[in-house]
């Protein structure tokens, strides 16, 4: 009997090893309900066309290419809210950005998909980027700290803020 519940454990340990690996994943908020935690009623969204040189600028922040034709948001005066996918490791992560007066009011992972990384989701990572704004070579105007083991995350959402804020200036100039 003993010697059955010492391999019962065994066993269990051992497969409990790999489960901390998936428990990272997860939707967090839905789109609607950050629109609507941050702005109150979900206004229609509206739509921002981008041309040959947007995709260029919207390149050299993501260091990556850039081929949509368009990007949603949703705008009540001046606040504006974009929610962006960016690459993480290997999946997307969907980030939520709140911007008020050209600056970032509140950023918030809505959907993580890798399976590691994800502390960057807690506020005590996201408030890093509140009043956050953007300089005139398309840095953020605060420092970012890491996280040990997520920097990859810690990039996506670095450039999430950044483009957004791009995006922001774009849509409302």
């Amino acid at each position: 009997m003993k010697t059955n519940i010492i391999k019962l454990v065994f066993i269990a340990s051992f497969f409990l090893m790999f489960l901390p690996h998936g428990f990272a994943k997860g939707v967090y908020q839905t789109t609607e309900q950050f629109i609507s935690q941050v702005i109150g009623e979900v206004p229609k969204a509206k739509v921002l066309w981008l041309n040959a040189q947007d995709k260029l600028e919207i390149a050299d922040i993501l260091s990556h290419s850039f081929n949509r034709l368009r990007i949603r948001y949703w705008q009540t005066d001046e606040d504006t809210v974009w929610v962006l996918d960016e690459i993480g490791k290997e999946k997307p992560i969907t980030i939520g950005v709140h911007i008020q007066n050209n600056q970032i009011v509140k950023l918030k992972v809505l959907t993580f998909r890798e399976s590691r990384g994800d502390e960057v989701r807690h506020e005590f990572f996201t408030k890093q980027f509140n009043l956050a704004k953007l300089t005139q070579d398309n840095r953020l105007t605060t420092h970012i700290d890491g996280i040990t083991g997520a920097t990859l995350s810690v990039r996506a959402l670095t450039k999430v803020a950044r483009l957004s804020l791009w995006l922001n200036n774009k849509a409302l100039h």
